[in-house]
């Protein structure tokens, strides 16, 4: 039987990526190139890390990944050395690699996976359609199902949680948060806590003092280095009316594995949930 995601025809694959686009490869790749850090991580946790030639800046998880040679960043691929390495296929994420660059590569006639999650739900899923690609199910198929009973047990942990309307601050300076349709912000929803600009449509907002003020969360959330959040969170005292400065409820996150869109996302999300669930437990939302 076919993988899921993958079909074998006449010699040649084709897989169907998380976007639904299909594409024909002689064979599952042993040449991949991933250009998002993301991508990278969840190419090792379906067992295809040894065939990556090359990844980006930012790409740490898991150390192995450390070792790759870099070739750009998410804003700049070297397209000769990218020529160069003969890539089967180019892993990259939508939205947050260089579009231009992206369809150059096509423009190129390099095979093209498109990898992107948009709720953590997804993760296990598109970990299945990596295996698919690279030919590596045996690995990728048990890591996926202990992904999705690691995210089943949140949901229901945190299903009848009182919710807490919160910023999730990851900038300062001006102040950025997460919207709605950032990954991030579905591990908020997960650990039983609101996204106060859930509504907002792009990944990574500024948003102006006043609205945060506004909108009033009861819980601050600084994501980011420690001697750079505790600045962060101090500068909020001065608005002492916000239930999150009343209540005391200012606090620094430090996994930046929440910001990673791999699998380390979950790990970091189960840490959050303890930190909103302590959060929680001190006084009233």
């Amino acid at each position: 039987m076919a993988a899921a995601g993958a079909v074998a025809a006449a010699g040649a694959l084709t897989i169907t990526d998380d976007l639904g686009r299909r594409l024909t490869l002689p064979r599952h790749p042993a040449r991949i190139v991933s250009i998002a850090p993301g991508s990278t991580e969840m190419l090792f946790a379906a067992g295809a890390g040894e065939r990556i030639l090359a990844t980006v800046e930012y790409a740490i998880d898991p150390p192995e990944a450390q070792r790759i040679p870099r070739i750009g960043d998410a804003h700049a691929i070297d397209m000769e050395r990218l020529v160069a390495l003969r890539p089967d296929v180019v892993v990259a994420w939508p939205g947050g690699n260089n579009a231009g660059q992206i369809a150059k590569i096509e423009q190129l006639g390099i095979p093209l996976y498109r990898q992107r999650v948009d709720r953590l739900a997804d993760l296990p899923q598109a970990l299945r359609r990596l295996g698919a690609l690279a030919g590596t199910q045996a690995v990728a198929e048990p890591a996926a199902a202990r992904l999705a009973a690691r995210l089943a047990t949140l949901e229901k942990r945190y299903a009848s949680s009182p919710r807490l309307p919160a910023l999730l601050q990851v900038w300062d300076r001006p102040v950025y948060t997460v919207g709605g349709t950032q990954l991030m912000s579905d591990s908020l929803r997960l650990c039983g806590a609101e996204n106060i600009f859930a509504d907002l449509r792009d990944l990574g907002p500024a948003v102006e003092l006043e609205a945060v003020v506004a909108r009033d969360p009861a819980l601050i959330i600084a994501l980011g280095p420690a001697d750079a959040t505790d600045e962060w969170l101090d500068s909020w005292k001065r608005f002492a009316t916000m239930r999150a400065v009343r209540s005391g409820r200012l606090v620094a996150f430090g996994d930046l594995r929440l910001s990673r869109m791999g699998p380390g996302a979950v790990d970091a999300t189960e840490a959050l949930c303890r930190v909103i669930d302590r959060a929680r437990a001190s006084g009233p939302s």
